[in-house]
């Protein structure tokens, strides 16, 4: 199906965020809250997650209907067991044409070789502080900063492209974002900001915590003066910024203030095989169901575009006109991987 399928809203399916684990070694504030992701919480058994071999043939089924990039999420997905063997195995698939990763970095140093060796050109590692009192307070006290930056020295020193996520917190971390800026200038690594987002029902957003892009680009730009620059492709989440007289750039994704839902071609499928067309979606579809029940490929692959051609998901824009008063269920990201 060369020109894959479209939603209700005319927009293609072309990217898939493959959670593998539902764990965390970090209980970062915004995303796994200690008190609630507590010593029994009950995270998936093992038999309630997805095989790789599960989710090898969902990841063909989905490239086959125009999906041509995949990021591996968790929870951290390095916490999953023979994880660059599967790299390994999506690289055989022709149809795609980026893999990537999100993680928090502290197995990173450990991995990093392995996962090139696979196959993998790109990582995304989340740190939001270099301080390692406030690193700390954020990630529920499960690592300091330098184990961070050892993995990613470890990603670049192997030969992997890094990119650095900074969720921003006004009040908590804000005070982080030019320290970070000039840190990842020096260093030579995109650093994207992100608003801090209403993911899930678990973290206690609330909107005056969010730090937008007018901000943080204000804050930076009085010190290192910024220019927009255009987009990589359609649909890109982060809004790209270069310091002037530079190469070096910036990302900023604001899902708060700037809705993109137009250009949304984002699938994501949960450790247990949930298929979710949001990121703030309330209900997923079971394909773990249709995958263990003996259906043929051709069976999963109508359902999926029958889903997909029915997504109407605009959650951002629906929040930008005051509906996100509403006080309705959404996923956790820990279990989707953002």
């Amino acid at each position: 199906m060369e020109n894959g399928i479209l939603d209700n809203l005319q927009r293609p399916l072309r990217d898939l965020r493959l959670s593998v684990t539902d764990r965390c070694n970090f209980r970062c504030r915004y995303c796994m809250p200690e008190e609630i992701f507590g010593p029994d919480y009950p995270f998936l058994s093992s038999d309630k997650i997805l095989s790789f071999d599960e989710m090898e043939r969902l990841t063909r089924i989905f490239a086959s209907l125009g999906v041509k990039k995949i990021r591996i999420t968790g929870g951290e997905p390095l916490l999953r067991k023979d994880l660059p063997e599967f790299i390994y195995r999506l690289k055989l698939i022709s149809e795609l044409e980026d893999i990537s990763i999100t993680t928090n970095g502290s197995l990173l140093k450990k991995f990093a070789t392995k996962l090139f060796d696979a196959g993998l050109r790109r990582v995304t590692v989340s740190l939001d502080s270099l301080d390692d009192q406030r690193f700390n307070q954020l990630n529920g006290n499960r690592s300091k900063v330098s184990r961070v930056l050892e993995g990613i020295q470890a990603a670049s020193n192997a030969g992997l492209k890094v990119k650095v996520n900074m969720v921003v917190q006004k009040g908590k971390n804000d005070q982080d974002i030019i320290p970070m800026a000039k840190y990842f200038k020096e260093n030579k690594h995109t650093l994207r900001f992100i608003e801090y987002m209403d993911v899930g029902n678990s973290n206690g957003w609330r909107m005056a915590e969010v730090m937008t892009k007018k901000e943080i680009l204000n804050k930076i730009g009085k010190i290192m003066p910024l220019e927009q620059i255009e987009p990589n492709y359609v649909g890109e989440v982060a809004t790209r910024y270069r310091y002037i007289g530079s190469d070096q750039e910036i990302g900023i994704i604001s899902s708060v203030t700037d809705s993109f839902c137009s250009t949304c071609s984002r699938a994501r499928v949960s450790a247990e095989g949930k298929l979710y067309t949001c990121l703030f979606a309330s209900k997923g579809y079971d394909l773990r169901q249709l995958l263990r029940s003996g259906e043929s490929d051709d069976v999963i692959t109508n359902k999926i575009t029958d889903i997909w051609n029915h997504r109407s998901d605009r959650y951002s824009d629906e929040r930008a006109k005051g509906n996100h008063l509403i006080n309705r269920s959404k996923v956790e990201m820990s279990h989707i991987g953002g």
